[in-house]
């Protein structure tokens, strides 16, 4: 699943994880033309190129797709390489062309960014680094700007804190939103200034985040909520989404809700008020049961306002001892929501979605699995059908078997043309991530 280092209890989730025998039930295999756009590879010397994307992709108007890698790009940071800012640009005879935007350097520019990229309007790329920063471990807000010459200068936004001042948060391993007024918003899954239940136990919960642009230059940070890893949550992995009404939604992987082991999760809303200040309220508290538990990824809306996400653990008990992760939805009622699940992966169809999902213009939902799938224990990108009846029907796009992708931790995106895009992560052994595009 996905690298969250500082996330302990997710990531110990795996370590009880047993892979049983084979389901015995027929998978469907969409037949999809695939194409691997470049391939990663771990140097042992400058490693410039960088490798490990961990989120999904964006694509401009021109078609071009941006990215980041976790590691790569130098030999800092113990090494494995503080990570980059990727654009991958499409020729004319169907070859892309790589070229490396910004090479993190470890130290007050950021290192190790795990989430993804935004574009303004005026072509500026914004992002996160989960450490490194002005303050030494508590990562980075970073934006990058272009120059004329075709090179990119990155400028830290904010530093987040270092771990013995953490109250402005710590460690984003979500990406940043803009408002319409160019404000800045995003979580940390680290800091705060609630009780160190979360996260092992001994460290704060996390924060949501707000960066205002300043008139005579810079920016300043305002925590909007503070986790406390009780029954509203805390630890949050996943990037944050608006509402028509500036109301704020998005997903944290701890609660003392439900059985869950690990921490079962929550979904949750921010709603400004008129002082100033910002109210959660949780939306759905998983069990870790048939609906779900730890919520990795972020939210989407459709046109109805339902809410629809996917959970890592949770679901069918069978090859996977902990639940193979689901996909949700969730629909307002009167006040409350109501959850209904979309599916609960089996190990053969995929296990363990660890990202959020994308609709397309038919209204079908696309997301991706890390482990397993028909024939493979490497992932794949799954097709959520809606069908007459108000169920749905799950599809495997592609099932990957490590030639040369493995373990997609990352959404998918579509270009204007309906073809998907997405990356894996790479076993670290023998890959070490890829970009790939699936066309219908």
């Amino acid at each position: 699943m996905k690298e969250y280092r500082s996330l302990g209890r997710l990531g110990a989730a795996f370590l009880f994880i047993t892979v049983l025998s084979l389901l015995l039930a027929p998978v469907a295999v969409a037949q999809n033309q695939f194409k691997t756009l470049t391939r990663f590879t771990q140097r042992r010397a400058g490693r410039l190129n960088g490798y490990a994307p961990s989120d999904s992709l964006i694509v401009d108007q021109a078609g071009n797709l941006y990215g980041t890698t976790v590691y790569g790009g130098t030999n800092n940071c113990s090494r494995t390489g503080c990570g980059v800012v990727f654009k991958l640009a499409p020729n004319s005879g169907g070859s892309w062309t790589e070229s490396v935007l910004y090479r993190f350097a470890g130290g007050n520019d950021g290192a190790n960014p795990y989430a993804g990229l935004i574009l303004d309007a005026a072509g500026n790329l914004y992002g996160t680094t989960s450490s490194g920063g002005a303050n030494g471990f508590g990562g980075t807000v970073f934006k990058l700007t272009p120059n004329k010459d075709g090179t990119w200068s990155e400028s830290v936004l904010y530093s987040f804190c270092s771990f013995t001042n953490c109250t402005d948060g710590g460690f984003p391993y979500a990406g940043v939103i803009l408002d319409h007024a160019g404000n800045l918003y995003g979580t940390t899954v680290y800091g705060g200034n609630s009780a160190n239940n979360c996260n092992g136990g001994n460290l704060n919960c996390g924060v949501v985040y707000k960066l205002t642009p300043k008139s005579g230059g810079g920016w300043t940070e305002s925590v909007l909520y503070n986790f406390t890893g009780g029954s509203d949550g805390g630890a949050p992995p996943g990037g944050l989404i608006f509402d028509q009404s500036g109301n704020l939604y998005g997903t944290a992987q701890e609660s003392n809700a439900g059985s869950c082991r690990f921490g079962c999760g929550v979904v949750f809303q921010l709603t400004p008020q008129s002082n100033g200040s910002w109210t959660e309220s949780v939306l759905h508290s998983f069990t870790g049961g048939g609906d779900g538990g730890v919520p990795a990824g972020g939210l989407i809306f459709d046109a109805k306002g339902n809410l629809y996400g996917a959970t890592v653990l949770g679901g069918h008990i069978g090859r996977c001892s902990v639940g193979c992760g689901v996909a949700f939805e969730l629909t307002p009622n009167g006040g409350s929501w109501t959850e209904t699940v979309l599916h609960q992966f089996r190990g053969r169809d995929g296990g363990f979605p660890a990202a959020g999902l994308t609709f397309d213009a038919a209204g079908n939902l696309y997301g991706t699995t890390e482990v397993d799938g028909p024939g493979t224990t490497n992932g794949v990108v799954f097709k959520l059908t809606p069908n007459s009846s108000g169920g749905w029907r799950e599809t495997v796009v592609h099932a990957f078997q490590n030639r040369p992708g493995s373990s997609p931790r990352a959404g998918v995106v579509f270009d204007a043309a309906g073809n998907l895009y997405g990356t894996t992560y790479g076993d670290g052994t023998a890959t070490f991530g890829s970009v790939f595009e699936i066309m219908p």
